[in-house]
């Protein structure tokens, strides 16, 4: 499909994290900058208040890495699944879309909270601080770490045997929680156990 380029031979680009999902920013793109992003797999756009061609982290360095690119069923909006180098906001901002432009609730959303919550995980694998669950788990090993997710399994089998939703959800989370401790340690991410899970359902 060829990307349906308005009155102004311009089409709006919505930019999302393609690991995290989270919506980055909003461009628009010619028929030139579309060409160049489709080429280098870095995105482009055309900037309308400097009327010229202009790369995403030119400047800055923080490039979006192209992973694919989509229409939308009208062929009128661009879809760019990205890996962000650094902050894609000119503020510094992860996104653009931030919480002091939020006119609801400035909690993160769910996949947000996920990729926060490893991150968290990460960091504190590698610091070791004094007092850090993580680090206190970490210090026995990968014996103890997957130990705990094997416990942990356990009381999600329980709680489901209960049938106390709940709960469930709860020890879930603690079973979730420890597997992100033991993908951090194998340098592994979530993003790699939603490719296996990708490739099973070819």
């Amino acid at each position: 499909m060829r990307p349906a380029f308005d009155r102004h031979a311009l089409i709006p680009a919505i930019v999302q994290d393609a690991r995290t999902g989270r919506v980055l920013m909003l461009g628009y793109m010619n028929e030139e900058s579309f060409g160049r992003t489709v080429a280098d797999r870095e995105a482009w756009f055309w900037s309308r208040s400097r009327r010229r061609l202009w790369r995403k982290g030119e400047t800055s360095g923080n490039v979006l890495r192209v992973r694919d690119v989509r229409l939308d069923c009208d062929s009128d909006t661009i879809l760019v699944l990205a890996d962000p180098a650094g902050p894609t906001c000119h503020t510094g901002a992860t996104s653009c879309f931030t919480a002091e432009g939020s006119t609801g609730d400035e909690t993160s959303a769910p996949f947000e909270a996920s990729d926060e919550l490893f991150e968290v995980v990460r960091r504190r694998l590698t610091e070791r601080s004094e007092g850090s669950y993580v680090a206190k788990l970490a210090a026995g090993g990968v014996e103890r770490m997957a130990k705990k997710v094997g416990e942990e399994a356990t009381e999600v089998v329980i709680a489901a045997m209960k049938g106390d939703r709940d709960e469930l959800a709860r020890e879930m989370a603690d079973l979730w929680f420890h597997t992100y401790l033991v993908l951090a340690d194998a340098g592994l991410t979530p993003e790699d156990v939603w490719a296996e899970l990708a490739r099973r359902r070819r």
